[in-house]
């Protein structure tokens, strides 16, 4: 009796670790079902870019990360690389130097973008432009080249006659839509009297610029009122500017309203809309899901008589419901981009062709 007992209770627990082991391996298939089925993941990156002093040669990256490996390229908005990073392999790196190319056309200083490319091409090296874009394409997110953009500032004046920034204030957090006071003292290292021009830029563009005149060796505390409007909203890089000389900081910039997009007029060829955006995008037209029409590229902020050109194939009858959506994305691949949320949705408004066809009298165009 007893020793049946005992038998009956080895099997069962058997029979648990038989199912335990089924479990773990079902797991570990679920696991790698990505790589037994073929299912690929998409390429992804990040990348962390910040303000620095340089000395024309070098920059520093302060963090990439690559699924695949690749390439870190610095421009300055041209087509031609001013600097490209040895070829990276996949993970994250910290701090990565990329020096100036021989021939590049100016010194690493100003504003500057970073970009992430993969490495797709079979000869050695980075081969985006040699192979006409076909190759070592950018990583995307959202539609978007991955990129970052920092303002790198000459390490050394010395030798200058550039007018020196010796220190700014500036507020730590502001909208997109307010006036800002930015103060700087500025001085005149020289032995002569001259008159320069001095900038206020935030994220890189020019906000406020003045001309001033100092004497030999004077020193003058200079304020700037300052829009903010058109500034993109986030941390963002805030400086004072002379011809080769500055001081940064950072601000907090939250966008001023609530993203909104609104119809004014509708026609068989375009619809017109007003937007308030936080950051680049487009307006899609949209019919049961489908894009069938786009916007030229929005930058930041509230925007009026919009025009969303309709597709050549597409025609609506009266009573076509049809939507309008704010998209994070590039005007020729809505597809690939992403719907702006507000509030965890979507912003978007919905209307009937032929009633705002109607009102607007555009129903014929």
């Amino acid at each position: 009796m007893s020793s049946r007992v005992t038998f009956s209770t080895l099997k069962r627990i058997g029979a648990i670790v038989i199912a335990i082991a089924i479990v773990i391996a079902a797991g570990i298939l679920v696991g790698q079902a990505p790589a037994i089925f073929g299912v690929e993941e998409p390429p992804e990156a990040s990348i962390t870019f910040d303000d620095q002093r340089g000395d024309g040669t070098s920059v520093t990256i302060q963090e990439v990360t690559l699924s695949d490996g690749g390439y870190v390229v610095i421009t300055d908005g041209g087509d031609v690389p001013l600097a490209v990073s040895d070829r990276l392999e996949a993970g994250t790196h910290e701090n990565v130097t990329i020096e100036r190319e021989d021939d590049a056309s100016r010194e690493l200083v100003g504003q500057l973008t970073a970009t992430v490319h993969q490495d797709t091409a079979s000869q050695e090296g980075y081969a985006y432009e040699t192979t006409d874009g076909e190759e070592d394409q950018p990583y995307l997110e959202d539609g978007f080249p991955v990129s970052a953009t920092a303002t790198v500032l000459s390490g050394d004046s010395a030798g200058s006659n550039s007018f020196v920034v010796e220190s700014i204030d500036a507020p730590s957090s502001a909208t997109t839509n307010e006036t800002i006071s930015v103060s700087a003292r500025i001085r005149n290292p020289t032995e002569f009297q001259a008159q320069q021009p001095v900038a206020v830029r935030i994220g890189g563009a020019v906000f406020a610029r003045q001309m001033f005149e100092l004497e030999p060796g004077e020193v003058r505390n200079v304020t700037f009122e300052t829009e903010t409007n058109g500034a993109p909203p986030g941390n963002q890089s805030i400086g004072v500017f002379t011809d080769d000389d500055g001081e940064l900081s950072r601000i907090d910039l939250e966008f001023h309203t609530e993203p909104n997009v609104a119809v004014d007029a509708a026609g068989n060829d375009s619809v017109t809309v007003s937007a308030a955006i936080p950051e680049e995008g487009v307006v899609a037209l949209e019919r049961d899901g489908s894009v069938v029409g786009t916007s030229e590229r929005l930058e930041p902020g509230e925007h009026e008589n919009v025009t969303v050109d309709v597709d050549d194939d597409v025609s609506f009858d009266a009573d076509d419901e049809l939507t309008v959506t704010l998209y994070a994305g590039d005007p020729g691949d809505v597809e690939s981009a992403s719907p702006l949320e507000f509030e965890g949705e979507p912003v978007r408004t919905s209307f009937t062709f032929g009633v705002v066809a109607d009102e607007s009298g555009d129903g014929d165009e």
